[in-house]
């Protein structure tokens, strides 16, 4: 009963990180209509942030989410507006897009990752925040695992605030749903598609930011988290928040009880067994809606 309590709360934290980090990924694919290899890299670009912040300058990686945050937001603003913007406009069609979208963020995958490793070299990093443990039900977990997945709820539920109760939230989900047609009611299509981009950059700061607290991140590692994004999104169906949530704590479970009752490093092979099993069964994902 205690391992199982244990499996659980582990899970849920790394699930709810997976999530967190998925609905950044659905915002900028969801609405933007672009496939941002280089997602994970902004991921590890704040886990740095908040390592130099905490030891270089002693600020605690909570506090250090107003830098980090508002930095990750405008890199991924100007990353929209100076690379991706041209393939947006040059494109005749989505397919073109994506196509174009995948190559420019994959050579922009190799810059950010060459920068950090110039920067930070290539060997793990991390260090000690509330490392102390907490007794849940019989079982321990750490403090810093609880409030990264406290915070991880608290963004995702200003996130869904925003998307259902703001007028910019509305024009949003309005692109999302049907770009002609939100192009048809005065809403400026690519103001809002760099405000999805932006915006999920942003909630990959932060994702990056919290997951810095308990888990060893290297420079090299952007491209796990982008492909374990990937994931999440296209399981729980894309462009569904819900979808994403659920996916990402199912995939985080998954993987804890793997490491625990079976061997850790089965813990890729359980996420693609997972992925592929979603795929065959609901092509569309959990939550997605079949093609009409």
């Amino acid at each position: 009963m205690t391992l199982t309590l244990d499996i659980l709360l582990s899970g849920l934290v790394l699930g709810g990180m997976y999530a967190l980090i998925a609905l950044g990924l659905t915002l900028q694919y969801g609405i933007a209509r672009i496939i941002n290899l280089s997602y994970g890299e902004f991921l590890i670009a704040a886990a740095f942030g908040a390592l130099f912040l905490y030891t270089g300058m002693a600020v605690n990686p909570i506090l250090g989410m107003i830098v980090v945050v508002p930095a990750a937001f405008v890199s991924n603003w100007l990353l929209y507006q100076v690379v991706l913007m041209p393939l947006v406009r040059r494109a005749k069609n989505q397919g073109m897009l994506e196509v174009d979208s995948i190559l420019g963020t994959f050579g922009v995958l190799f810059v950010i990752q060459g920068v950090m490793l110039v920067t930070f070299g290539g060997s793990l990093q991390s260090y000690s925040y509330l490392s102390v443990p907490v007794y849940i039900l019989g079982t321990t977990l750490a403090l810093n695992r609880i409030l990264a997945l406290v915070f991880a709820l608290i963004i995702g539920g200003v996130l869904y605030l925003f998307l259902t109760r703001t007028r910019y939230g509305t024009a949003l989900r309005a692109v999302a749903v049907n770009p002609a047609a939100a192009q048809l009611t005065g809403i400026d299509i690519r103001a809002a598609s760099a405000l999805a981009f932006a915006t999920g950059g942003a909630i990959v700061g932060a994702g990056g930011v919290l997951i810095s607290m308990f888990l060893t991140f290297s420079a090299a590692m952007g491209v796990v988290f982008t492909m374990k994004a990937l994931i999440v999104v296209i399981m729980g169906g894309i462009g569904n928040m819900l979808g994403a949530l659920i996916a990402g704590v199912l995939l985080g479970i998954s993987e804890t009880a793997v490491a625990r009752l079976v061997d850790p490093g089965l813990t890729i092979a359980v996420t693609y067994a997972l992925f592929l099993g979603v795929l065959l069964w609901r092509p569309t994902g959990l939550f997605g809606r079949p093609a009409r």
